[in-house]
């Protein structure tokens, strides 16, 4: 949905609508940096943690916040985003698929505050951020993070960076206070050498997903000296909910032909509903102001997922969302649970970010001599009657240009066939989206 600046304060105060209590949705992402950095001024152990989190305050702080989010910043991470999923796609050809962009792009943009000449150059042409100079990305970030955190009484959304430099390194002030004064970023110096650091960041981890993902560092290599960290959580319950004795098991149809029999949640309802000539589409709601939802694009039979990616584009998506009308209708759904984990490394080089993961990499903002040696993302997501939880991790590891890259390899556990995604409706951040090729119960 196509959001004008002019009308987002509007768009946020008027809609309403009735509280019908449902079941829970939680979804936690966290954004992983790993660096390895040289050079510059050492992290002060006792750095005031600066990334406590911002509660919204009144309705008039709000909507000056909105006057602070540049509408560019959100259409470049939604085209980001889009790209990178069409390449995961073709990565994982015929694969359940689930994903963060805003956790992959708030990672992303956490690190390009470090890369300076062609190397940040070609992030920025990767991440769609062209149109804006660094300040415009930190501060537009910085706003967005207060307009998606906690958006409804009934739906919660917080938002937590943290920064674990090596005590032995020194790292450049500027790239740290960035990250402290914008994305609220806790700094803490930590002893890499000592077994018991990878659990003090685990528990980090772990607090600030309220559990749905408790580890990321096994074992911290000997040429890492950084850990940045962006962690999402979030949690709401649906406007209307299903009711649980009305699920039964109906057949769900795969890609290849066969059928399974599966447990289908069903409802009549008022939905925000849009259908064309290739698929039918349907908005769930959260909350008391349906502020953030739930969107499944279901292919007609007489097309298919792979059609419909063709066409998922952000110019499309805007124009989509423009198109949905309320209408009575009845949903059927089926329960899910799904695992993902992927190297996003070819992804993004696909993307024009090569440059960043070789030995001619600029991140001489962070410190010298650095280039990415790996993307990860990492997720899962269950959805049932009583709630859906889900969690993201994305980990981006830098290392000295003299290193080779590790490439540790993926593992996934998938569930089911079709587009679906989070959207938050004031700022259209996407927050999550997935392809599904086959459901299984949670369980």
């Amino acid at each position: 949905m196509k959001q004008k600046l002019s009308n987002l304060k509007g768009n946020f105060l008027q809609r309403r609508y009735a509280v019908r209590l449902g079941r829970r949705y939680v979804l936690a992402a966290a954004g992983v940096v790993l660096m390895g950095v040289l050079g510059c001024s050492q992290v002060n152990g006792n750095t005031k943690n600066m990334a406590q989190s911002q509660k919204p305050g009144s309705e008039s702080s709000i909507s000056t916040k909105i006057s602070n989010l540049d509408s560019r910043l959100v259409a470049a991470n939604t085209k980001f985003g889009f790209k990178l999923f069409s390449q995961v796609l073709e990565r994982d050809q015929g694969k359940n698929i689930f994903v963060s962009p805003s956790s992959i792009a708030i990672a992303l943009a956490m690190t390009y505050n470090g890369a300076s000449g062609s190397t940040q150059t070609a992030m920025a042409k990767a991440l769609e951020l062209q149109e804006l100079n660094l300040s415009e990305i930190n501060s537009s970030n910085a706003a967005l993070k207060v307009l998606l955190e906690n958006p409804d009484p009934k739906v919660q959304l917080n938002i937590a960076n943290s920064l674990w430099a090596n005590q032995n390194v020194q790292f450049n002030p500027d790239f740290l206070k960035r990250n402290q004064d914008f994305y609220q970023a806790k700094v803490e110096n930590v002893d890499f050498k000592n077994t018991a650091t990878p659990k003090l960041i685990n528990d980090w981890i772990q607090e600030n997903t309220s559990g749905k993902i408790n580890k990321i560092v096994d074992k911290i290599p000997p040429d890492q000296m950084l850990y940045l960290i962006n962690a999402i959580y979030f949690k709401g319950q649906w406007t209307s909910k299903f009711d649980k004795a009305q699920t039964k098991d109906h057949p769900f149809y795969l890609a290849s032909g066969k059928s399974k029999q599966h447990p289908m949640m069903s409802k009549t309802d008022d939905y925000r509903y849009y259908e064309n000539e290739e698929f039918q589409a349907v908005n769930l709601p959260y909350g008391e102001n349906g502020k953030i939802s739930f969107y499944v694009f279901l292919p007609k039979k007489s097309s298919n997922l792979n059609n419909f990616y063709k066409k998922l584009n952000q110019e499309n998506w805007e124009k989509w969302m423009s198109q949905f009308r309320k209408r009575e209708g009845f949903l059927r759904l089926p329960r899910f649970k799904m695992d993902y984990e992927i190297n996003l490394n070819d992804s993004l080089k696909a993307l024009g970010m090569g440059e960043a993961f070789t030995k001619v990499a600029n991140f001489s903002g962070m410190g010298t001599k650095l280039k990415i040696s790996e993307i990860k993302h990492k997720t899962f997501v269950e959805v049932n009657e009583e709630g859906t939880e889900a969690a993201a991790v994305t980990s981006v590891g830098i290392a000295p240009t003299s290193a080779m890259p590790s490439l540790e390899p993926f593992r996934m556990i998938v569930d089911r066939p079709f587009f679906f995604a989070i959207q938050d409706q004031t700022t259209g951040s996407l927050l999550f989206m997935g392809s599904m090729m086959e459901p299984k119960p949670e369980g």
